[in-house]
């Protein structure tokens, strides 16, 4: 296409070209023409039978099937549709057109989807086996990010306000933590995806008991062995015209919950970037603003958050559409599938690379860091001292009181004549306090203050992400190629 015509920013600017490639009109026809062969193939393995008794396919013409399997002579099909305005029918004429002898039996006994509700199930499972990809190496990058700084102290906030610290690998096993229970989310609707198989017109396997004489078995038998031809361990046991739509809405809320999760990390880089604690990459010929030169704006993640928007509020499609069908199917759910679910795979899959090229590049400034860290710690050093003092006689809720008076005068010196944190002077200044500056001051080693984070850290890493990283290792090693 020129540049006269719309084209999807998701296949120009954000989606891999693997993504694209599952959502390609190549995928599309080639699945069908895989179900017509796995189709025919299970009808002459099953014994089917013409009217005068004898073989109704043969093995040369499954031949003829698969020697085009691939070869899709699209002209042919798009005139055809012109015709007859249907697309699975053109397709088959097509097909026909290079399979003179097997033209008869393509299709046979099956309604359209067969082809268009399988092929849709085949493609979202190959769509969510990417995206497991690319979430396991993100996983991965993060996990060595957090050893990496699992002992590093920084500044906690709880309501964006300074709270007691912790590091910055406890903080990136939060992220950490969602990822996972995405995986978790992802494997469990994957592991249960199932073929429509061949259901017939309303899903009464009419036509298929017809064609094989009554014989319910050979229905049954066909739903299971077009499944595994297929790589499917089953079938729908039962369905209308087409499977449960409920299907793309539980897929779509896996690639939701995924976006939540990468919303999230997006939102604390940037809010580090902020404080110049931690940044994004910044590539050397990059441009942060047209304006501003010295600006460094955390682009990557703010198309993060947008992406993932998209994706999030994309979850009301497949719900509303499976919510609206009329019995056993409407056809108001086909232009809705076809853009909802297409388009939150193709996003949720640059949200991953993108997300991918951040974790794997984070700088983390960590003089920065320990700088606010310290104009904050004295405060949060109140409780150390204050059991010190007690220790050694001291009355707490005196001493409460008291370094609650002397916080309150130290936080109006530093708010309202905006100068550094005085609380240590006040208490070293303070006779309830029997400790000297420079003792107060040597208690200020940030490791005191963050607990466990280091230790939740080590602990998390190896005990929870390592035995899923062992157990999808053959997926890892990957790198994220962004366009923009």
């Amino acid at each position: 296409m020129g540049t006269d015509g719309y084209t999807s920013p998701l296949s120009e600017r954000y989606a891999s070209k693997e993504m694209q490639f599952i959502f390609s009109q190549d995928m599309k026809f080639r699945t069908w023409r895989r179900l017509w062969i796995a189709l025919a193939e299970t009808e002459r393995e099953l014994g089917l039978k013409d009217a005068d008794g004898n073989p109704r396919i043969s093995q040369e013409q499954i031949d003829e099937l698969k020697a085009h399997q691939d070869d899709i002579n699209y002209e042919v099909a798009r005139e055809r549709e012109k015709i007859v305005r249907h697309d699975v029918m053109s397709h088959v004429y097509a097909y026909g057109q290079q399979c003179p002898n097997a033209a008869g039996i393509i299709h046979l006994g099956a309604t359209s989807c067969y082809v268009g509700d399988n092929t849709d199930v085949i493609i979202m499972r190959e769509g969510l086996r990417l995206i497991r990809k690319k979430l396991v190496n993100v996983i991965d990058v993060l996990s060595k990010f957090a050893m990496r700084y699992k002992d590093l102290p920084t500044l906690a906030f709880t309501h964006f306000q300074p709270a007691q610290p912790t590091t910055v690998g406890k903080r990136a096993t939060l992220w950490i933590q969602e990822l996972m229970m995405d995986l978790e989310d992802l494997e469990y609707v994957l592991d249960g995806m199932k073929l429509l198989g061949s259901k017939g017109t309303t899903g009464t396997q009419a036509s298929f008991l017809e064609l094989f004489d009554g014989d319910e078995e050979k229905c049954r038998q066909a739903d299971r062995m077009i499944a595994e031809k297929m790589g499917f361990d089953a079938c729908f046991p039962v369905s209308g015209q087409t499977y449960s739509r409920k299907l793309d809405t539980r897929v779509v809320n896996v690639l939701a919950g995924i976006a939540a999760s990468a919303h999230k990390f997006s939102n604390d880089i940037r809010l580090l970037q902020h404080l110049k604690e931690v940044e994004e990459p910044f590539e050397k010929g990059q441009i942060g603003s047209s304006a501003m030169a010295y600006k460094r704006n955390p682009m990557r993640s703010e198309r993060i958050a947008s992406l993932s928007r998209y994706v999030m509020i994309d979850t009301l499609n497949p719900m509303i559409t499976s919510a609206t069908q009329w019995f056993e199917r409407t056809l108001d759910d086909s232009a809705n599938k076809r853009l909802s679910v297409a388009e939150g795979f193709l996003a949720t899959d640059g949200i991953l690379d993108l997300y991918l090229n951040v974790a794997d590049g984070l700088v983390v400034y960590d003089k920065v860091i320990a700088k606010h860290l310290m104009a904050e710690l004295p405060f949060m050093a109140t409780e150390n001292i204050m059991m010190d003092v007690t220790k050694a006689g001291g009355n707490r809720q005196e001493l409460h009181e008291k370094i609650r008076e002397l916080s309150m005068k130290a936080g109006t010196h530093v708010k309202e004549r905006g100068l550094d944190n005085n609380l240590l002077e006040l208490i070293a200044e303070d006779e309830n306090f029997p400790m000297g500056l420079e003792e107060l001051k040597s208690s200020m080693n940030p490791s005191r203050y963050v607990g466990r984070a280091p230790s939740q850290v080590k602990e998390y890493i190896q005990e929870m992400v390592q035995p899923v990283l062992k157990e999808h290792e053959e997926l890892l090693g990957m790198t994220a190629e962004i366009n923009v």
